[in-house]
């Protein structure tokens, strides 16, 4: 099964990609992730999409190609995958098709007011890298590591005037993609419903998405 999950910034799909790869035993693949090795590691590629990252933007379709092109050719991915971040533009979905067509593409559909509070709830570790949220996910003492000790950071691109324009970039080029899978019957998408949270609660539970996303790929 080659299944593409998608979403704008904050819809979850990196959780519930990662956590569906270990039910139907087949990879997770981020190329978000690719990309951030490379830049730990300074490779050559590393260097030349380090400054693209750091402004937000994305990263020219044909190294996108390339890199998932490579990935999917190991032996992992051989009874399947799950991309996540990849395609983003109508170009890299037309060329994933040529070398690896997608069966079915999951369309994780989360409202703006949720996604930006999700967002710029978020805090980091800059020594660790730990991921908290001052929601949902609180550290034991407030804004400091649980693991380290180090005092937590909320990154620049999770301020919300900075999360209302990585939207609006997903969303320049996410609707013809969409459109793309939807034509020949492969999009799928997942919604999130308020009538879905828990009552005192404020979002919905991993586990209760993750449900319904494992029951479309099986159907």
């Amino acid at each position: 099964m080659k299944i593409t999950f998608f979403g704008a910034p904050g819809s979850g799909k990196g959780t519930y990609a990662s956590r569906a790869s270990k039910i139907l035993g087949i990879p997770h693949i981020s190329t978000g992730d690719i990309f951030r090795e490379h830049v730990a590691k300074e490779t050559e590629l590393g260097k030349k999409i380090k400054p693209i990252l750091e402004k937000g933007e994305l990263v020219p379709d044909e190294i996108v190609i390339e890199i998932t092109k490579q990935r999917l050719s190991q032996e992992d991915c051989k009874n399947g995958f799950i991309l996540d971040g990849m395609p983003r533009t109508l170009n890299q979905a037309k060329a994933l098709d040529e070398f690896a067509k997608i069966d079915k593409a999951l369309n994780i559909e989360v409202p703006e007011e949720v996604i930006i509070r999700r967002l710029s709830s978020r805090r980091i570790c800059p020594n660790c890298g730990a991921v908290y949220n001052i929601l949902t996910l609180k550290p034991k003492v407030e804004g400091i590591c649980d693991k380290c000790g180090a005092k937590l950071i909320q990154r620049e691109d999770d301020k919300e005037e900075a999360i209302r324009k990585r939207l609006e970039k997903y969303r320049e080029t996410a609707q013809e993609v969409l459109d793309y899978y939807k034509k020949d019957g492969r999009l799928y998408t997942v919604e999130w419903k308020k009538e879905l949270v828990p009552e005192g609660e404020i979002d919905i539970p991993i586990e209760v998405m993750l449900e319904k996303i494992i029951r479309i790929i099986k159907e």
